[in-house]
């Protein structure tokens, strides 16, 4: 009796990199410059909340990840990439509808407004929320987003946040005196992941060679540089420019002075075959 052999299972097959990211984070352009770089590296990004981000890292579910920052530095790296604007999301019949989209809010607009507050909220603790608060906390951000389009108070969020749970029944305008969101790639300062420092050199636009090409060129420029001082301090190059110029200046003397000796050789030859000649015409 034959049996055929199992087939392998490519899915059990482990990806070289995870990057979390957090909704609203977009990792997609980084995404593809890995794939060009890093051809036969498999990258896997994997959606964190917010708030998960850290365990997520300790637990080596992910290797690192685009979060919000700031971090706790004493267990993470963080590289602040960039900073989101917050808007105040409501509904079409609230007045702040009536902005134009190029028009803003303020936060003395929110004073008298019930301003939801998520349990995923990024931008506001309990004590610096704006406004009054809510009856209830909504679950998510995405919740509050249904209880405003409801007519239930206004919610502030950054704006990647507000474009991802868009609706129909909802607006966004930018809140002009609130808070930043910053984003940032952050992963464990215990890492030894050999791809780390390759996503850091992505995320901070370093060119494929910046980096590596540096690493290895150390050595040659090292030997250069070696090659170009002399002992005293000066360029081989330049001493012996000086010194073939002063052997060619010598050799340029030396063929001088020998063909002055030899001119004049030629010179009393000369006059002594005139004098041997006049004495002859004499007899």
């Amino acid at each position: 009796m034959t049996t055929t052999p199992a087939e392998p299972d490519t899915s059990a097959v482990e990806p070289s990199f995870r990057l979390g990211y957090v909704p609203g984070a977009t990792p997609a352009k980084w995404a593809r410059v890995w794939r060009e770089r890093l051809p036969t590296e498999r990258l896997e990004l994997v959606q964190v909340e917010a708030h998960d981000v850290a365990r997520a890292l300790a637990d080596g579910a992910v290797d690192a990840a685009l979060g919000r920052l700031p971090v706790d530095k004493d267990v993470l790296h963080a590289i602040a990439l960039y900073e989101e604007v917050p808007v105040v999301v409501a509904s079409r019949d609230h007045a702040i509808a009536a902005l134009e989209e190029h028009e803003t809010v303020a936060l003395a607009d929110l004073a008298d407004e019930v301003v939801q507050h998520p349990l995923d909220d990024v931008l506001w603790d309990e004590a610096s929320r704006p406004g009054q608060q809510p009856f209830e906390r909504a679950v998510s951000t995405k919740d509050a987003v249904a209880v405003v389009a409801a007519g239930v108070g206004v919610l502030v969020v950054p704006k990647s946040l507000a474009r991802l749970h868009s609706r129909k029944d909802v607006v966004h305008r930018e809140l002009a005196d609130g808070p930043t969101a910053p984003v940032g790639l952050v992963w464990p300062r215990e890492s030894d992941h050999p791809l780390v420092e390759e996503m850091v050199g992505i995320v901070r636009g370093r060119t494929a060679n910046s980096s590596r090409g540096r690493r290895e060129a150390g050595p040659v420029e090292e030997q250069s540089s070696a090659k170009k001082k002399s002992p005293g301090g000066s360029s081989d190059a330049a001493a012996s420019g000086r010194g073939g110029g002063a052997a060619s200046r010598a050799s340029a003397k030396r063929g001088s002075g020998a063909g002055a000796r030899s001119g004049a050789r030629s010179a009393a030859a000369k006059r002594a075959a005139q004098g041997k000649r006049a004495r002859r015409q004499g007899r």
